[in-house]
């Protein structure tokens, strides 16, 4: 079973579409599950509202993206359970297993205030892939590490208090599509942007996507060419027409001799793309009532599956 989460940090964008959701409705094996981790968006300075709203919105657009609802819920629903198997694991994590998480040194470095979280949310990621007994985490390099501290953990409590926890294994996920901020493309298109100018966004309106694709930048050559190192721009909108149609971007490039054109193309394209996800979504966040009892009921199924290990692991470590 696979285990992989979203951070609400911002709206979907729509690299998170192709690179990532629109894989896990098509291709998620029955029993892989899915959730929006909204406690990881707690370490650092938030707007509780804005985060509340972004959770909400983030789990409409994986429902509406084809996800079954039974295989979707929302990390803070599982408060109490991941509290406790949090707790459960820090007594079994070193300090300085925790302190020499590349990613803490990163985000840690020169600020005053850190807060105790960013130090020890790989715990609580390793309690949510050891509760729900995922053996397989598809990460990216950034994440791998923790992963391994998750590996650790879980084989240094089962030998030592008994086997209660699957050993998981990061697995690289199949490379999606490589799309750059329309504005930056020498970054990527991000969901937490401070400029969302360059950002398509899964519930943009048709007109806004439209404007956004016509603004993109692109280079002073006459015609489209596929060459990502050296016309990063066009190369996006030829990676990003090419992963919506199912073609090549060489290919989409020799179908458009004008830069006009082909964002035109993309502009049609990506609004057809996400025109389904985006009306069902907003459906859903219309109706509040029916997206409530899909998250209560994605919450209980989540809890049901890891309630046997979380009573295990209490009682063998001396808890219950």
């Amino acid at each position: 079973m696979r285990l992989s989460g979203i951070t609400p940090s911002g709206r979907t964008q729509l690299g998170n579409y192709l690179g990532a959701i629109r894989r896990w409705a098509a291709e998620g094996a029955e029993r892989d599950l899915y959730f929006i981790s909204d406690l990881h968006a707690m370490t650092t300075t938030h707007n509780p509202a804005k985060l509340r709203g972004l959770t909400t919105e983030n789990l409409a657009v994986l429902i509406a993206s084809g996800i079954a609802p039974e295989r979707v819920f929302v990390q803070s629903d599982l408060a109490r359970e991941l509290g406790a198997l949090t707790w459960v694991l820090e007594c079994t994590c070193s300090f300085g297993e925790a302190a020499r998480m590349i990613q803490f040194k990163e985000k840690a470095g020169g600020q005053s205030g850190v807060r105790l979280s960013l130090l020890t949310y790989p715990v609580l990621m390793a309690a949510d892939i050891l509760l729900q007994g995922a053996d397989e985490v598809p990460v990216g390099e950034d994440q791998r590490q923790h992963v391994e501290l998750a590996r650790a953990l879980a084989r240094r409590f089962n030998s030592t208090y008994g086997e209660v926890f699957t050993v998981p294994q990061a697995v690289l996920p199949v490379t999606g599509a490589r799309v750059r901020d329309l504005a930056e493309p020498s970054r990527k298109m991000s969901k937490s942007a401070r400029d969302s100018a360059g950002v398509v966004f899964v519930l943009d309106e048709p007109e806004l996507i439209r404007r956004k694709v016509r603004r993109a930048v692109t280079d002073t050559h006459r015609s489209p060419a596929y060459a990502p190192d050296e016309r990063p721009g066009v190369s996006n909108l030829l990676e990003i027409l090419g992963a919506c149609t199912g073609t090549s971007p060489e290919q989409a490039a020799g179908e458009h001799a004008t830069y006009g054109a082909l964002k035109e193309a993309v502009a049609d394209t990506v609004i057809e793309t996400l025109r389904p996800i985006r009306e069902r979504a907003h459906e859903l966040l219309a109706d509040p009532a029916e997206l409530a009892l899909i998250r209560k009921a994605g919450a209980t199924r989540a809890a049901e599956r890891g309630e046997h290990r979380l009573s295990s692991a209490s009682r063998l470590i001396g808890a219950g």
